[in-house]
Formats: structure tokens, C-alpha cells, sequence
């Protein structure tokens, strides 16, 4: 009926109904085949019961129809192999279809995308980021050093020198008097004079050298 209204269905819609047809005769079929079933069952039941009355010519009617019965089960069970068959193929054909509508919405949104992408553009953008991120960087160092003048205390920091040199200082003396000491003199008697002879301070030793060659250094920093 859409054709004579001039609505033409489209493929999507051609698939699913043919789907829905598909799935239909494979119900009926198996309605069909369980009848088929229960009826064989009756048959077979009915030619016991009339081989035990000796009905032997029914019997063989009996047979005849329990075979065609059988064989219309077979035809049946085949169709609906064979429908299967051709659903699974509509079923494939819907999923390419899918893909490929996908695809093609795909491909139109990278094509739109490739029209709006500016190169030249884009470039200046990232040359324009790049000058923006040096010039932050520049304030924020101007910024940092600022702090640390308002924040820093210079009379703080000469007291501190102050301090420092005033315990180099004080450390000089005592490694002074530790290297120029002198050691308390021995008396030596004398034959015949006690008078006292001073005794000459021992040589410098290798560790007391060095130690006051690095206090010479720490004065001249």
C-alpha cells in the first residue's frame, strides 16, 4: 500500500521488514513441526493398539502415513535451516549497512573538519602562546625578585657578616695560640749554673699547617 501513495521505503526499512518476515515463517514452521510431531506420536501409538487387535491392513495404512508424517518433519526442519540461512545474510547485510552509513557520517565530519582547520592560523596561534609564555615567564622572575627585595632585611644580612667574621675571628686567635704556643720550658741543670735556658718551641706539624691555610682562605672570601 505505501508504493500507491508514492512512499517508497527505504533500505533500512526494506531489511527489517524482510527480517520480520523471515522470523515469522520460521514461528509457523515450528508450529507446524510440533504438530507433526504429536501427531506421529498418535500414529505410532494408534498402530500398537491396532497390531494388538490383529488389524493388520490398517496397520499398513498406519505406516504409510507415520512415513509421510516423518517425512513433512524433515521439510520442515530443512526450511527453516534454509530461512535461517537467509536471515543471517539479511543480518549481515543490516550490520554492512550500518557501517556503512557510519562510515560515511564519519567521513563527512572529517571532511567538514578538514575545511574549518586553518594552518596558517593554527600557527600563529602557537607563535602568539609561545610569546605569551615567555612574557610570563619574564614577569614572574621580576615578580620574584621584587618579593625577595621588599621581603629581604639587608641590615640583617651585615649583622650576619658581622657575626660570621667576628667567629672567624675569634677562632683565629685560639688556632694562633694553639700553633704559636709555647710549651712550658723544662729546666736543665747546668754544671755549676741554674739559670734557667728557655727551650725553642717543636716544628709546626703537617695538620696544623693546613688547618691555618684554610683559615687563611675563609679571610679572603
Amino acid at each position: 500500500m505505501s508504493f500507491l501513495f508514492g512512499k517508497r521505503q527505504t533500505p533500512e526499512e526494506m531489511l527489517r521488514n524482510n527480517q520480520r518476515a523471515l522470523n515469522k515463517a520460521m514461528r509457523d514452521l515450528d508450529r507446524e513441526r510440533t504438530q507433526l510431531e504429536n501427531q506421529e506420536k498418535k500414529v505410532i501409538a494408534d498402530i500398537k493398539k491396532m497390531a494388538k487387535m490383529g488389524q493388520m491392513d490398517a496397520v499398513k495404512v498406519m505406516a504409510k502415513d507415520l512415513v509421510r508424517t516423518r517425512n513433512a518433519i524433515k521439510k520442515f526442519m530443512l526450511m527453516k535451516a534454509n530461512i535461517q540461512a537467509v536471515s543471517l545474510k539479511i543480518t549481515t547485510l543490516k550490520s554492512n549497512h550500518a557501517m556503512g552509513q557510519a562510515m560515511k557520517q564519519v567521513t563527512k565530519a572529517m571532511a567538514t573538519m578538514n575545511k574549518k582547520m586553518n594552518l596558517p592560523e593554527i600557527q600563529k596561534i602557537m607563535m602568539e602562546f609561545e610569546k605569551q609564555s615567555e612574557m610570563m615567564d619574564m614577569k614572574e622572575e621580576m615578580m620574584d625578585d621584587a618579593i625577595d627585595n621588599a621581603l629581604g632585611d639587608d641590615d640583617d644580612e651585615i649583622e650576619g657578616d658581622r657575626i660570621v667574621n667576628q667567629v672567624l675571628d675569634e677562632l683565629g686567635i685560639e688556632l694562633s695560640n694553639e700553633l704559636t704556643g709555647i710549651n712550658p720550658s723544662n729546666q736543665t741543670p747546668a754544671s755549676g749554673n741554674k739559670s734557667k735556658t728557655p727551650v725553642p718551641a717543636g716544628p709546626v706539624s703537617d695538620a696544623d699547617a693546613d688547618l691555618e691555610a684554610r683559615l687563611e682562605a675563609l679571610r679572603r672570601q
